[in-house]
């Protein structure tokens, strides 16, 4: 290729998510993740212990969030505060935020 950039340019596949929501609270399952599960892993357990940077404040909700991983994929399941009840838009902001600030490092 006559004047154009030469070497490899590598780039990060985002991960995926989908996002269920019933009574008891929220299922998260995140696909995609080998590469920067525990990265997630630990910005999930941020948010958990309310030290997050999300731009929302969603993890003030969380009373309980039990994890479970595979090789490539993240499944949370967050349990609300008595009285609370998680907005599902405001938890994909989060996550947004949380992966795009992780593929960034």
């Amino acid at each position: 290729m006559a004047g154009g950039p030469s070497g490899l340019v590598l780039a990060l596949v985002m991960a995926r998510y989908r996002i269920e929501q019933d009574r008891q609270g929220i299922a998260i399952e995140l696909t995609g993740v080998a590469s920067r599960q525990e990265e997630l892993l630990d910005a999930f357990g941020a948010c958990q212990s309310a030290r997050c940077s999300c731009p929302t404040d969603e993890f003030k909700k969380i009373a309980g969030m039990d994890v479970a991983s595979t090789d490539d994929e993240i499944v949370l399941r967050l349990a609300a505060k008595p009285g609370a009840r998680f907005d599902a838009d405001e938890i994909s902001t989060c996550l947004d935020y949380t992966v795009s600030k992780i593929e960034r490092a």
